[in-house]
């Protein structure tokens, strides 16, 4: 479900449509690299190497936030996820949409995401302003979200880019934490 993430009403829209808890952040997919300043503050060494290995694609990275960001996009945490999407299409409407959204699954909360327009509208009605149809969902697994706001990434799911890949391209840059990552566990790789 997307709402342009500094429009503060139509954020809070969309957590009231999908019930979702106040202390859960809201990520923000972009539609260019251009858009990054917008919402982080100061990317850090692991964000920018996982960005140029894992963008366009299901990677999303949590960072800093810039003050700007508000408070119902953050959740507190002075941090903020972003994703940019591998679908030219989408990041095509983003772009139209002003070069940001917010993009949660299209879903109440503990529902399965609606995987099709039809699924959106049985779940939400006329509540929604606009579904956008472009066939069924291509996967079922989200992507995946690494914490890039610390010295020592941390893997907060794992989605459709498995862990392993990640600590991988993490470790053939020596400026990430010294080449040495933790496990998803805390027990450190190298």
């Amino acid at each position: 479900m997307g709402a342009d993430p500094f429009n503060v009403r139509a954020v809070q829209r969309v957590k009231d449509l999908k019930g979702r808890e106040g202390k859960k952040p809201i990520l923000i997919v972009i539609s260019n690299r251009d858009q990054i300043h917008r919402f982080i503050s100061e990317p850090s060494a692991a964000f920018k190497l996982l960005a140029d290995t894992f963008w366009p694609g299901p990677l999303t990275l949590i960072s800093r936030a810039t003050v700007d960001v508000p408070v119902e996009i953050t959740a507190g945490t002075e941090t903020v996820g972003i994703r940019l999407p591998d679908d030219d299409r989408v990041r095509a409407l983003i772009e139209m949409c002003g070069g940001a959204l917010t993009a949660t699954s299209a879903n109440p909360a503990h529902e399965a995401p609606g995987k099709t327009a039809a699924e959106v509208r049985a779940y939400f009605g006329d509540a929604i302003d606009l579904i956008v149809d472009d066939g069924s969902a291509q996967t079922d697994r989200p992507s995946t979200v690494v914490d890039a706001s610390v010295n020592e990434p941390k893997l907060i799911r794992e989605g459709v880019i498995a862990w392993a890949e990640i600590q991988k391209a993490l470790n053939r840059d020596a400026r990430v934490a010294g080449g040495i990552l933790p496990s998803p566990f805390g027990r450190g790789l190298g």
